[in-house]
């Protein structure tokens, strides 16, 4: 096995035994292991391998593979979403979505990655995520399916 996917394969196996929440501790992680590796290696692994952060057990953000998304939804869309956000409304034909702060892009990011019939496109800050519905029908319907999602 090549030294690159040696190295991604201990990354998995970490992130599946424990919360790991930034770059710098994926690194020390490695380090204790035996890989000598630098933040831009860690970052394009990170990208090569889809890692996703989800909310842990803690309620911080973790380092993911996404290994547990609703059949259906790509690269781990659905699986971030019910621990990400927070609340949802509409008005018109505009959805909002609250999220715990950092996670709104990430959210805005599986929502795009859905597909969803109906939604022209999301804008995403630090909390909230605006999603541009073609009526407002159609918005209060998203809502509703994503409250579904979620478990709410």
């Amino acid at each position: 096995m090549n030294a690159r996917k040696d190295r991604q394969n201990q990354i998995l196996t970490l992130i599946a035994n424990e919360p790991i929440a930034t770059q710098d501790e994926l690194i020390l992680k490695l380090r204790e292991h035996g890989y000598e590796v630098t933040q831009a290696t860690i970052s394009r692994d990170i990208k090569e391998l889809k890692l996703i952060k989800q909310i842990g057990l803690d309620g911080k953000s973790i380092y993911s593979a996404g290994t547990r998304e609703p059949e259906g939804y790509p690269n781990g869309a659905g699986s971030i979403l019910p621990g990400a956000i927070v609340s949802t409304d509409y008005a018109m034909n505009t959805c909002v979505i609250k999220t715990h702060a950092g996670m709104a892009n990430a959210v805005g990011a599986a929502l795009d990655s859905m597909n969803w019939d109906g939604i022209l496109g999301t804008i995403a800050g630090d909390d909230t995520v605006f999603v541009l519905c073609r009526t407002e029908t159609k918005a209060r319907n998203f809502r509703d399916s994503i409250n579904t999602l979620i478990g709410r």
